[in-house]
């Protein structure tokens, strides 16, 4: 097993642990919400790393050239991070929202103040 070539994939399992511990042991929405990218980092490079191909090239039509590399897996990432981006701007206005709603970004605040809303 060849273990120093599998960095990427250790810098996955990371990335993700930290996220997925953000969220889940942050209150403020903020946080959780970094948290949340954090993690979706993680699952960008796994994709990224699972893509790429030993000796591949661009898909260029050439005499020489074998083994090419598929650039759909890159490109379907270049969308993944304009979505990302675009969903935690929605989530930072929503806690923006929140905030003006109930005085605090804090989810125990949040739930113990759910009843009395103005």
């Amino acid at each position: 097993m060849d273990v120093p070539g599998l960095y990427n994939y250790w810098i996955v399992v990371v990335l993700m642990m930290i996220g997925f511990y953000v969220v889940i042991a942050q209150g403020n929405l903020v946080k959780k919400i970094f948290g949340l990218n954090i993690f979706q980092v993680g699952v960008f490079v796994f994709y990224i790393s699972m893509a790429k191909v030993k000796g591949g090239t661009a898909p260029i039509l050439d005499g020489g050239i074998e083994v090419y590399s598929n650039p759909l897996p890159h490109v379907l990432i270049l969308t993944a991070i304009v979505v990302g981006i675009a969903t935690m701007a929605l989530g930072l206005a929503l806690v923006v929202r929140i905030r003006d709603a109930y005085g605090t970004i804090e989810e125990d605040e949040i739930e113990t103040q759910e009843g009395e809303l103005p």
